[in-house]
């Protein structure tokens, strides 16, 4: 399979940004985003309100193969580097790089999208702000047998620092689910993991976190299997995720919460979402335009 052509894209710099009420960064890639357009050839395309679509994922078969793959996998590259300051594009961009080895005539339409939706959004950044550094939330999601391929499941996280979003991931699981509970519950297991390799980086930070890392998952089954102690013919395609976060509970580190699907922030990381619930999260990523009066931008 051909790499990626990131190289020939530079990144722009992010810059720090102050105003009389708020002092904070703003994590901007405007130029990077603006030279993925213009090597699009998209640079009067008319904007898109979202990144994808509520249909139906992406098929390998769908539709006739795309021209030019190298430029299919050169821009889907681009995008993934993309993604480091705009969260908002994860799933999408995970979306169309499942399908880098063979692009197809959609695979290319959902990638353009893409870039239509950066056209209307092109402002926006990554917003990080002084806030309490006293505890460490995660959500997690699942999109259960989603891809129709191979009725993988599509895993989805953000965890939160304070009030600041730290680390995000929008990924298809490895091996196949056989309910929605196995699906949640590996994401459960895989958020765990990640939040303790931030506890324990805020400790070498001399930064250390008192207060158990709380997660939120809305699959009421994954929640019960995080503390209680039944084994049945279910849970074991997943018994190593279960003994793992239970550990963690048991210890102290982890507290697993219900929220409800209205106010799941990770549902944006694993489908796509109409236009008023996509907003709603992607304010809550803290995905936004820049203040309106800055001072010493670089």
């Amino acid at each position: 399979m051909t790499c990626p052509q990131t190289t020939l894209l530079l990144p722009d710099l992010t810059y720090p940004i102050t105003t009389k009420a708020i002092g904070g960064l703003f994590l901007s890639q405007r130029k990077y985003a603006t030279e993925i357009i213009d090597r699009a050839g998209m640079s009067s395309c008319k904007p898109s309100s979202t990144p994808v679509d509520t249909k139906p994922k992406l098929s390998s078969t769908s539709t006739a193969p795309f021209a030019d793959p190298s430029l299919y996998r050169s821009l889907a590259g681009a995008l993934q580097y993309l993604t480091f300051t705009r969260p908002d594009i994860s799933y999408a961009v995970q979306q169309i790089c499942l399908y880098m080895h063979d692009p197809r005539e959609a695979h290319m339409l959902a990638l353009k999208r893409i870039v239509r939706y950066l056209q209307g959004t092109l402002d926006h950044g990554l917003y990080l702000y002084p806030s309490p550094t006293s505890k460490l939330i995660a959500y997690t999601d699942a999109d259960w047998g989603g891809c129709p391929d191979t009725r993988r499941s599509t895993s989805g996280y953000c965890v939160f620092l304070g009030d600041n979003l730290l680390s995000w991931s929008a990924k298809r699981q490895p091996t196949l689910s056989r309910s929605s509970a196995e699906a949640e519950y590996r994401g459960v297991a895989n958020v765990v993991s990640e939040s303790c390799w931030l506890r324990n980086l805020l400790l070498e930070l001399h930064c250390p976190l008192s207060t158990a890392t709380l997660v939120y998952c809305d699959n009421v089954s994954a929640i019960y299997l995080t503390g209680k102690p039944v084994q049945h013919q279910r849970t074991k395609h997943i018994e190593m995720d279960i003994h793992f976060v239970r550990e963690k509970v048991a210890r102290g580190h982890v507290r697993v919460l219900h929220v409800p699907s209205r106010h799941q922030i990770a549902d944006i990381f694993t489908k796509g979402l109409p236009l008023i619930l996509f907003e709603d999260f992607r304010d809550s990523l803290s995905v936004r335009p820049p203040p309106a009066s800055t001072e010493g931008v670089c």
